[in-house]
C-alpha cells in the first residue's frame, strides 16, 4: 500500500473516532499527524509542524477576544439595534444586508478570510439575539464573502486570472466573477427558503428597544428558527437571554434602547481600526485584534474578566490539528498524487468532474487559492486537446474550490463556528460539517454541468 493511500485512510479514521467517540477530531489529527508523519512520510517535528495553521490560530484567538470583549460590555448589542433600525425592523433583510457586506468587501480586495472576520461575529450576535437561526446567519456570511471572491480587482480574482495568463489560457475575468457570483447568490437563496427565511419575513417587524420581545413581531422564546434551522428553537436561550442592563434604556443614544458608553465607543473604535488595518493597510487581522483586544482590556478590565475564557478554544483545537495534519498530506505528496492521478484519466470530461471534487475536497480543509493553482496547470493538458472550453473548466473550478469554505475545516468556517455566542458548538460544529458535506457532494458536478459540459471558453 502506498504511503500516499495510507495517509488518506488514516484521515478516514480520524473521521470516524471523532464522530463516534466524541473525542476532539484536532487532538485526534494531531496525533495522526505524529504517527503518519513519523513513521511514514519520515518527517522529523519540525516538518510536521510545518503544516500548523499559526496565522489562523492567531486570527481564531484574536478576533474571538475582541468581539468577547465587546459581548461584554454590550458593544454588539448595540449593533444590532443599530441593524435593526437600518433596515426598519425587518430582521428577514439582515441576513441578505451580511451577505452584500461580505461580498462588497471581498469584490474590493479584502481576503475573504477577513471580510468573515469583520462581519461573522456582528452577525452572529445579531442571530442569537432574533433567534434567526446561526446556520442562516454564518452561511449566508460566508457565501457573500465568496459572492464577491472573483471580482476582477479581489484578491482570488486577481490570482487565478494570473495563474490562467501564466499558462496561457483563454480566460474570462468577468465571466469568472459572474459565475461565482449567481452560484453563491442561488446557494444562499435555497439557503434562506430552507433554513427559516420565510418564517422571518412571516415575523414582520421589531422594534429596536423591544429586543425582539414577544408580542412586538419577534417570535417568542423557544418558537423561532433555532440552532438546527428547523424552526423548533432552544428553549428560550434567544432573543429573551440577552441580559437588561442598567445602561440599556429605551430612548438610549439614537433611540436604539441601549446608550454609548466610553468603552462602547472605545469598542466602536476599535472595531473600524481592525478594519481600516486589514483593509486599508493590509495588516494580519489576527495580530491587529489581539492588540486591539489588549488594549481595550487593559482600559477596562472588569468588562474583560471574562474575555480569555469565551475564546473558543475547543475550534482552535479542533481546527489547528486538522490542518496540522492536512499539512502533513501536503509534505508528503498526497495532493499532488491525487491529482495527477486524475489529470492522466483519457476521458476529459471525466477528468474534469474529477478535479473539481478534488479541489472541493481539499479546498475544505485547505487553501482554497492554492488548490486553484494546483489544479488549473493540471488541467492543462486536456484543455489544450480543445475537447473542454478553458473559460467554462477554471470558473468550475473556481466555484468548486470556494463554496465549500462553509466546512468547518476551513479558514470561513472556522471563523464562523469561534464567532457563534450561546450556541451548542459541537451541535453547531455538526451542522457546518453536514452542510459542507452536502456542497462538496453537490457543487462540483452541477458546476460541471452548468459551466463545463457546454464548452464555454
Amino acid at each position: 500500500m502506498s504511503p500516499e493511500l495510507i495517509s488518506i485512510l488514516v484521515l478516514v479514521v480520524v473521521f470516524v473516532i471523532a464522530t463516534t467517540r466524541s473525542v476532539n477530531m484536532g487532538a485526534l489529527a494531531f496525533a495522526a499527524a505524529f504517527g503518519v508523519g513519523t513513521l511514514v512520510a519520515d518527517l522529523d517535528a519540525d516538518g510536521i509542524f510545518a503544516g500548523f495553521p499559526g496565522d489562523l490560530f492567531v486570527v481564531l484567538v484574536g478576533v474571538t477576544y475582541l468581539f468577547a470583549i465587546a459581548r461584554a460590555n454590550g458593544t454588539t448589542d448595540w449593533l444590532v439595534h443599530a441593524a435593526v433600525r437600518l433596515v426598519r425592523g425587518r430582521v428577514a433583510l439582515i441576513p441578505w444586508v451580511m451577505f452584500a457586506l461580505t461580498g462588497a468587501l471581498t469584490a474590493i480586495g479584502a481576503v475573504s478570510p477577513a471580510a468573515v472576520a469583520i462581519v461573522a461575529p456582528i452577525a452572529l450576535s445579531f442571530a442569537t439575539r432574533y433567534s434567526i437561526s446561526p446556520l442562516l446567519m454564518g452561511t449566508m456570511v460566508v457565501h457573500g464573502a465568496q459572492a464577491g471572491g472573483f471580482s476582477p480587482i479581489s484578491i482570488y480574482g486577481s490570482i487565478v486570472n494570473g495563474i490562467v495568463e501564466r499558462e496561457k489560457l483563454p480566460g474570462s475575468e468577468i465571466g469568472l466573477f459572474l459565475a461565482s457570483l449567481v452560484a453563491n447568490l442561488l446557494i444562499a437563496a435555497v439557503l434562506f427558503a430552507v433554513l427559516g427565511g420565510r418564517k422571518l419575513w412571516a415575523r414582520g417587524a421589531v422594534a429596536p428597544e423591544d429586543g425582539g420581545s414577544p408580542g412586538k413581531g419577534a417570535a417568542s422564546a423557544g418558537t423561532g428558527t433555532g440552532t438546527d434551522g428547523t424552526g423548533t428553537g432552544t428553549g428560550g436561550t434567544a432573543p429573551a437571554a440577552v441580559a437588561v442592563r442598567p445602561d440599556q434604556e429605551t430612548g438610549g443614544a439614537e433611540g436604539t434602547g441601549i446608550r454609548l458608553t466610553p468603552a462602547r465607543i472605545a469598542t466602536l473604535v476599535a472595531l473600524v481600526a481592525l478594519v481600516v488595518a486589514v483593509l486599508g493597510f493590509d495588516l494580519d487581522a489576527g495580530l491587529t485584534a489581539v492588540t486591539l483586544a489588549v488594549v481595550l482590556s487593559t482600559a477596562w478590565p472588569d468588562d474583560s474578566r471574562r474575555a480569555v475564557g469565551e475564546i473558543a478554544w475547543s475550534t482552535v483545537l479542533l481546527i489547528c490539528g486538522v490542518l496540522t495534519y492536512v499539512g502533513v498530506l501536503e509534505e508528503m505528496g498526497t495532493i499532488t498524487w491525487a491529482g495527477e492521478g486524475v489529470g492522466g484519466i483519457g476521458v476529459p470530461l471525466l477528468a474534469a468532474v474529477l478535479l473539481c471534487y478534488i479541489g472541493a475536497i481539499v479546498s475544505a480543509f485547505a487553501s482554497s487559492v492554492g488548490i486553484m493553482g494546483a489544479l488549473i496547470p493540471l488541467a492543462v493538458p486536456f484543455l489544450a486537446q480543445g475537447e473542454i472550453g478553458a473559460v467554462g473548466m477554471v470558473a468550475a473550478l473556481a466555484v468548486s474550490a470556494t463554496v465549500v469554505d462553509v466546512s468547518p475545516f476551513s479558514t470561513n468556517g472556522a471563523l464562523v463556528l469561534a464567532a457563534a455566542p450561546d450556541v451548542d458548538r459541537d451541535r453547531f460544529f455538526r451542522q457546518l460539517m453536514i452542510y459542507g458535506g452536502i456542497v462538496v457532494a453537490a457543487v462540483p458536478v452541477l458546476a460541471w454541468l452548468v459551466l463545463v459540459v457546454p464548452g464555454f471558453g
